[in-house]
């Protein structure tokens, strides 16, 4: 997901940023210029404008695979999982809050920091028309304890499906659980209501660590001979932009690319050799983002995605040590790092349709999908808690600019059980900056079937089968 990120370094941002974030023709120049203007006199009036970088962006929601034992929950056989970690930066610039109280706006903080203002709403919400629910469905969702994740869990939940919630860390899951289980008995009418609801929820925590491919064998182990209507690999990591250092998984790999990638590609095809996915319309979801097009506003920031001529991987392959830095072979980027890591999503996305569609008797549909610029996700909790609660108001709310934890979660459903996506795959879904004002009606009409960057479209074929048999090396395939 791309997200403006705002570390609790307070890095600055000018309108040159927001002209990245959101283009530079004249109606999006008018929209990144009136934020900018709307910001500064919210939060700073007569003192210098630092606040959040756009071109910081984290995704979280990813992880550690470890066994752990099983646990029952509402009667279901249990184990465990949890989603990722985030990197910081420390580079203060300036105390806004500090600033902002010089500046008289006490009473703004209060009612910015309410979590009313920015509460989504737990209750299923997608239109019942393009949903069938009658039979009810097991899916598996990566990366479920926060975000996107954890709200595409609750609305699949509360339709009465299964849902496995694949974290970190067992505890992580539990916790998620209670997050849904809390969210539905506060939204509920009376105690009678809240009570029918919870016991109907069928939630199971389990552990897996997409950084670890021996944890992702003991997930996989631990799962009961039951396969699943859909597969959410939603899951991910992003370090903060500005980290030197290279960080590397048990086997050698990039952390970023590592998790998001080869973490989610191994576990995928453990699922598929296990039959563990339905063969007759079973459905993977990826959760990718539009940052992997050099084009999009997003992706045009700092160095831009290319997984090149697949040098490092080539490299780490060949010489059996699976150790890597950056897919292309190039110096360590973070950033970029992050940003390839969605350009393998979507190019692993496209390939795997190949696949599916090349093995006889085959009906699983793969798509990929890129959530939108969300501001209030797990991604921003290390984050200065009062400007992350500014922004996402004037992004979400006041200029309908981005998107919601709430649309971003109705997106992942949408993918997974909609019958308006029933028999496609291949596709890249995309909606257009602050789609999340239509609400529930946005899924299949602002949220729609997309062109995936240049070098995703030449990648079939050619970079997509040798990426693939790559990874397939790379992991022990």
């Amino acid at each position: 997901t791309y997200t403006a990120n705002t570390n609790d370094n307070n890095h600055p941002i000018t309108t040159q940023c927001l002209h990245h974030r959101f283009g530079t023709s004249p109606s999006t120049m008018a929209i990144s210029q009136s934020l900018a203007i709307l910001l500064l006199v919210l939060c700073l009036p007569g003192t210098t404008l630092a606040f959040l970088s756009p071109n910081n962006h984290q995704h979280a929601s990813s992880a550690r695979v470890t066994t752990s034992p099983s646990i029952v929950r509402h009667g279901l056989e249990a184990t465990s999982y949890n989603d990722n970690d985030n990197d910081n930066n420390n580079n203060s610039v300036v105390d806004r809050r500090a600033a902002m109280e010089r500046a008289g706006g006490v009473a703004l903080s209060s009612l910015l920091l309410s979590s009313g203002i920015v509460a989504t709403n737990p209750k299923m919400a997608n239109a019942d028309a393009n949903f069938d629910d009658g039979k009810k469905k097991r899916i598996l969702i990566t990366g479920s304890n926060s975000g996107i994740g954890l709200d595409a869990a609750q609305r699949m939940a509360l339709r009465g499906h299964e849902i496995v919630l694949a974290c970190r860390t067992l505890e992580k899951a539990n916790a998620a659980i209670d997050k849904i289980e809390t969210n539905i008995a506060n939204d509920s009418e009376d105690a009678v209501d809240a009570n029918t609801l919870l016991k109907s929820l069928k939630l199971t925590p389990m552990e897996c660590d997409l950084a670890d491919l021996s944890s992702i064998d003991e997930f996989v182990k631990s799962l009961p001979n039951q396969s699943f209507d859909a597969v959410c690999l939603n899951a991910g990591l992003a370090r903060n932009k500005r980290a030197t250092d290279v960080a590397h998984t048990k086997h050698g790999f990039e952390l970023t690319v590592g998790t998001n990638h080869l973490g989610h590609f191994y576990l995928n095809h453990l699922l598929l050799r296990s039959s563990l996915v339905d063969k007759e319309g079973g459905r993977i979801v990826v959760t990718a983002s539009s940052v992997h097009d050099p084009d999009s506003p997003g992706g045009a920031q700092g160095e831009t995605a290319t997984l090149g001529d697949l040098k490092g991987l080539e490299r780490a392959a060949a010489d059996g040590s699976g150790r890597f830095d950056m897919v292309d072979g190039a110096e360590f980027n973070a950033y970029k790092a992050y940003k390839d890591s969605k350009l393998c999503n979507v190019l692993f996305a496209r390939e795997l349709q190949r696949r599916l569609d090349a093995e006889e008797g085959c009906n699983i549909k793969a798509n990929c999908f890129s959530p939108g610029l969300i501001v209030g996700t797990g991604l921003f909790r290390d984050q200065n808690q009062f400007f992350t609660k500014v922004f996402d108001v004037a992004a979400t709310k006041l200029l309908k600019v981005g998107e919601t934890t709430h649309y971003g979660g109705g997106a992942l459903e949408y993918l997974a059980l909609s019958t308006e996506v029933e028999g496609k795959g291949g596709l890249y879904y995309y909606s257009s900056p602050g789609s999340s004002k239509y609400g529930e009606d946005a899924y299949g009409k602002q949220f729609h079937p997309s062109e995936v960057s240049k070098e995703a479209l030449e990648s079939d074929g050619g970079e997509g089968k040798r990426f693939w048999e790559l990874s397939e090396k790379l992991v022990g395939i």
